[in-house]
């Protein structure tokens, strides 16, 4: 067989910020990774990564190796340190299935996936959870390797949140709900989640302001320590953002509201403030989307494990409620 890595052309990586220029798996680069020390790990892994091209082999073989590999209290090997494989196009993939290590000691593996022959899209959804070394996929040798159908939306969507955009607990970060969206859309995106680490800092706004993008959706309200901590900080994070991108439009969301409390009320009402003060202004280009709309109380034991995080059901009920407003911006 013929073994191809991540790295060479025609495989497309998408879902890692300026990976054509760096060539390196990272959502962020050095100079903020020292500025916010807290995301030094966070910010070399990449959930929502993609590697993608089209084949007309009949047996495909995915190989991983980490970097590190570490146990994570709420998801399993399965759910966090594998990589997910479909086949077809991004509106409606067929999932062909996960590769991942059977232990934590196990740093390198592989598994090999019947295709039918024809030459069709592969999309392989990197490991959610490690900082990865390597990922090679190797195809017949009389098998030809091409570049993947375009994204009917190649300008990036941008999530930016906690560990619920990050990918946190679906089964994989496939079911995210902007993996969810980016199928339902056709649109690529880029998962900027950095679970209990994201704080709405300037120079993460400068940072994110560099990302390619046709939409911003803001949602940082689980990592601020308190209300008063939100209130510092994600109307001036928004401004911050405005300077550089004075048309992109922004979607506004607030957490799925589990717990109900008054602390969870202020923390919306802060967030619908920047959204009125945004369009008081003459902003015509700010949205906004209410968590506590993803779900009812009744059905909050179906939708999360653990009352914070949504599981697979949790995060579709995300992405419906989500995607009227994106599929008017891209679409309209």
């Amino acid at each position: 067989m013929k073994e191809y890595s991540y790295r060479q052309s025609p495989i497309e990586v998408y879902g890692v910020p300026f990976f054509k220029e760096t060539g390196r798996l990272e959502r962020l680069p050095e100079a903020i990774r020292t500025a916010i020390p807290r995301l030094e790990f966070l910010g070399r892994r990449v959930p929502g990564g993609r590697f993608a091209f089209r084949t007309d082999s009949k047996k495909l073989t995915v190989k991983v190796v980490f970097e590190t590999l570490t146990p994570d209290i709420g998801m399993s090997l399965y759910t966090c340190q594998s990589a997910y494989v479909y086949r077809g196009s991004h509106s409606q993939p067929t999932y062909l299935g996960h590769v991942f290590p059977v232990n934590y000691d196990q740093k390198v593996f592989s598994k090999t996936f019947d295709l039918p022959g024809d030459m069709d899209d592969i999309l392989i959804y990197m490991p959610r959870n490690e900082i990865i070394a390597d990922m090679t996929v190797s195809i017949d040798e009389d098998a030809q390797l091409l570049p993947p159908t375009p994204y009917a939306h190649p300008l990036p969507v941008v999530f930016y949140g906690s560990s619920i955009t990050e990918g946190g607990c679906c089964s994989k970060i496939s079911t995210g709900y902007n993996s969810i969206l980016s199928s339902w859309l056709d649109c690529d995106f880029f998962n900027m989640g950095f679970s209990g680490a994201a704080r709405g800092e300037f120079c993460m706004a400068d940072y994110l302001s560099t990302l390619p993008m046709s939409v911003f959706v803001c949602d940082y309200d689980h990592n601020a320590p308190s209300a008063d901590f939100l209130k510092a900080t994600h109307e001036p994070f928004f401004r911050r953002f405005r300077e550089h991108h004075p048309e992109t439009p922004v979607v506004f969301m607030t957490m799925p509201d589990f717990k109900r409390d008054a602390d969870a009320q202020m923390r919306r009402e802060i967030i619908h403030t920047t959204y009125e003060n945004a369009l008081a202004s003459g902003d015509k280009n700010v949205y906004f989307v209410d968590g506590g709309t993803f779900f009812s109380a009744k059905e909050l034991p179906l939708c999360s494990n653990d009352l914070v995080h949504p599981n697979d059901l949790g995060m579709f009920r995300m992405a419906e409620a989500v995607y009227p407003v994106l599929d008017r911006l891209l679409n309209a």
